[in-house]
């Protein structure tokens, strides 16, 4: 619908209104995803829209050649402003972002070899066919669900199972690429990162109750797909410490007692000790013998010795892999 003023309709979320007069559409040259600028030398022009304060919010530059494109906010801690921005297949060979807001932009298919994307912010973004061959990816803010996640879920919520999992199938692709540029580069930590989000997006395209699906989430649980030995170790304890209460309160016996004649809530406090202390002997199958498990206890101790050999072989497993990158 055209403006009745002749202005350009966009509003930013800001609050901005962009002052370029507009056409039919009532939109401007920049705003208007009509206007095909794929053949119009329009890179110094953006640049200069930057540099005289006002926001890129809402540009569409779909297909564009902005080889080299210069969006750097010197001087300035906070980077220039292009939220909701379409690049579409634009070529953004070496272009510098550094800082850039581009949250809710979509970078969809488009050529960023050897851009610098370097603190970007990059939240909401669509990076599904992104070409970030030799790209700076170095404390990007990725935000904490990517754009296809979040629709997913949304999906979801709606009742729409098959449209989930086809965006789960796209946002495991682009976790994917980020993953495998991350590794190249050696920023391990966040290539580890989009490694989780890769697995758990498959895992979610998975029938809910299936077998496959459970063994996915187990290791998850376990281990985060092999990123996170912290969870390992909090499961041990956790372990540990629920095989010591069962302990506790079904029969030991103790070859060598050494709190005789202690009475009251003392003998009790020593009882879970000791109940403690035979689960981390049997946990790590030492096995000293000094106290024996009696009656139903026989199966709980033979149940944390399996799960505790096979744990802290796990353990090893993912703590090498994460101190060997």
């Amino acid at each position: 619908m055209k403006s009745e003023t002749g202005q350009c309709s966009y509003q930013n979320p800001d609050g901005w209104c962009c002052e370029e007069s507009c056409g039919e559409s009532g939109l401007c040259y920049w705003h208007d995803p009509e206007v095909d600028k794929s053949k119009d030398n329009i890179k110094h022009k953006v640049e200069e829209w930057a540099a005289a304060g006002k926001p890129l919010d809402g540009f569409q530059l779909a297909k564009a050649d902005l080889t080299d494109l210069n969006l750097v906010n010197r001087g300035n801690k906070a980077g220039f402003k292009c939220r909701g921005a379409d690049f579409y297949r634009a070529d953004l060979t070496g272009a510098h972002f550094f800082g850039l807001d581009l949250r809710g932009s979509s970078l969809m298919k488009a050529k960023l070899y050897g851009a610098n994307l370097h603190c970007a912010q990059l939240n909401n973004c669509n990076l599904l066919g992104a070409d970030l061959s030799k790209a700076r990816l170095e404390n990007i803010n990725w935000g904490s669900d990517l754009k296809q996640e979040a629709d997913a879920k949304k999906a979801l919520k709606q009742g729409n199972r098959n449209q989930s999992i086809s965006l789960y199938q796209e946002a495991e692709e682009v976790c994917r690429n980020v993953r495998k540029q991350c590794e190249i580069q050696g920023l391990f930590e966040t290539a580890g990162f989009f490694f989780k989000k890769e697995m758990r997006f498959r895992r979610y395209q998975m029938p809910r109750f299936s077998f496959n699906r459970f063994v996915s989430k187990t290791v998850d649980a376990f281990c985060g797909y092999g990123e996170s030995p912290i969870r390992v170790v909090i499961f041990s304890l956790c372990l540990i410490f629920a095989c010591a209460i069962a302990y506790f309160f079904l029969d030991t016996t103790s070859a060598h007692p050494v709190y005789e004649g202690v009475e009251g809530w003392t003998f009790y406090l020593f009882e879970f000790l000791n109940a403690l202390y035979f689960s981390v002997v049997t946990f790590t199958t030492l096995g000293y013998g000094d106290i024996s498990p009696v009656g139903f206890a026989r199966f709980i101790a033979a149940f944390e010795a399996f799960l505790g050999s096979f744990t802290m072989a796990l353990f090893v497993v993912v703590f090498v892999k994460k101190m060997t990158r």
